[in-house]
């Protein structure tokens, strides 16, 4: 059972300059939305992040050469689902560029100018037939107001569409729009995770192409990156900002609030996916604070969330809480402390200066932990730095999930 809202937003803005085409290719199931394009404007602008997994997927490898490119008409991405074109050596570079040469074809424009993204099983050479042969259809089925069709196209394991929006008021009362779609529900690790992201503004940044990459990494960071299921980082994440500037001009303290809405769509969307993790019944906010830097309360908040004992107690709602303690003291921290460490479970205190609190009582505990929503509490005692993390717990589901993925 997933746990969270599980609607798709019934009100998903239009982005203008963005046109969205869906098809049926059938690459992994016949009967089944699995073949995306995204058409963004001549003038618009993207970013991206992608996997740092060494074996990243071939169309990891050319979209991030086709980013760097200087193209002056329409940029094209080009999503399939069922096949993650990775662990395919020099085939699969070959299939990634073919899809982006026959997609230039059909569109007249220069193959660079296309960015392709899979998902799916890993291993398997792309069926380039079935693939190609769709292609022309989505493009033809390219419009505005598709983005539940395109959530729906990006899913694999998912058991739901993922979307998020915001409206941005501008000082002049100007008004520009966000709004994304992303995939994932296992194999999630930052780094980013098993995860495709795609959200796009009809603002007008004012800011250059490196301000705007650096913007993306920051929101990533708190966002996408913040996020595990189960620790595997996959081959083939990315997430695209694409600005189309179709829109008013954002500049000065306007930057700042569209930055802030930026920021809550992606979290959205990244919230979004631990809520429909494989065989999840536990949506899981870690909060580590007191830290001696950000990246030491990371740490910390991810070390608790990818132990497999913390994750089982949570699924039985065993308000077994050595198992957080534990974690916390196994955490890559110089010279921890324990008598400055203090726990809390949704408010209940559990963990004082390293040993059980004296209010504690197993009643609490146990009522604590059998929330859907749980919130752990992790006070280092040793700094003024902070971080959140979000997980799920790992069920009997998750087990059966990725026994049976190729089947």
């Amino acid at each position: 059972m997933a746990v969270g809202p599980s609607t798709f937003p019934a009100d998903m803005p239009e982005i203008s300059g963005l046109q969205i085409g869906v098809a049926e290719a059938g690459i992994k199931k016949p009967g089944r939305r699995d073949l995306v394009i995204m058409a963004l404007d001549a003038g618009s602008r993207l970013a991206g992040a992608f996997t740092r997994n060494a074996f990243c997927a071939a169309p990891v490898h050319v979209a991030r050469r086709h980013l760097k490119a200087e193209i002056d008409g329409p940029r094209y991405l080009v999503i399939n689902t069922g096949n993650a074109n990775a662990g395919t050596g020099e085939q699969g570079m070959t299939d990634a560029l073919a899809t982006c040469e026959f997609l230039a074809d059909v569109a007249g424009c220069d193959a660079q100018a296309v960015l392709p993204f899979s998902t799916g099983v890993i291993g398997e050479p792309l069926p380039m037939d079935r693939l190609t042969g769709a292609l022309p259809t989505a493009f033809a089925a390219l419009g505005k107001g598709n983005w539940s069709d395109a959530a729906h196209g990006i899913m694999t394991t998912d058991t739901r569409p993922k979307g998020s929006w915001r409206s941005v008021t501008l000082a002049n009362g100007e008004c520009v729009t966000i709004a994304g779609i992303s995939k994932g529900s296992g194999m999630i690790c930052p780094n980013m995770a098993t995860m495709l992201g795609f959200v796009a503004t009809d603002a007008d940044l004012a800011i250059d192409q490196s301000a705007l990459d650096e913007m993306l990494r920051r929101v990533v960071v708190r966002s996408f990156n913040s996020i595990t299921v189960d620790s595997d980082t996959s081959t083939n994440d990315a997430c695209m900002l694409a600005v189309t500037a179709r829109a008013a001009r954002v500049e000065g303290e306007d930057l700042v609030a569209f930055e802030a809405a930026l920021a809550d769509v992606m979290l959205e969307l990244a919230q979004a996916i631990i809520r429909d993790g494989e065989g999840a019944t536990k949506f899981v906010t870690l909060e580590v604070e007191e830290a001696r830097s950000v990246e030491e309360a990371r740490a910390v908040g991810f070390t608790v969330a990818h132990s497999p004992l913390v994750k089982t107690a949570l699924y039985a709602s065993d308000a077994n809480w050595g198992r957080i303690l534990a974690a916390v003291g196994r955490a890559p921290l110089e010279n921890l402390e324990v008598d400055g460490v203090a726990i809390t479970l949704n408010g209940v205190s559990i963990v004082e200066q390293g040993g059980r609190a004296a209010s504690y009582t197993e009643a609490a505990g146990s009522a604590a932990m059998a929330e859907e929503e749980l919130v752990i509490g992790i006070r280092l005692g040793r700094g003024q730095q902070k971080a959140r993390i979000w997980t799920s717990d790992l069920s009997h589901d998750y087990v059966s999930i990725n026994a049976d993925y190729r089947s």
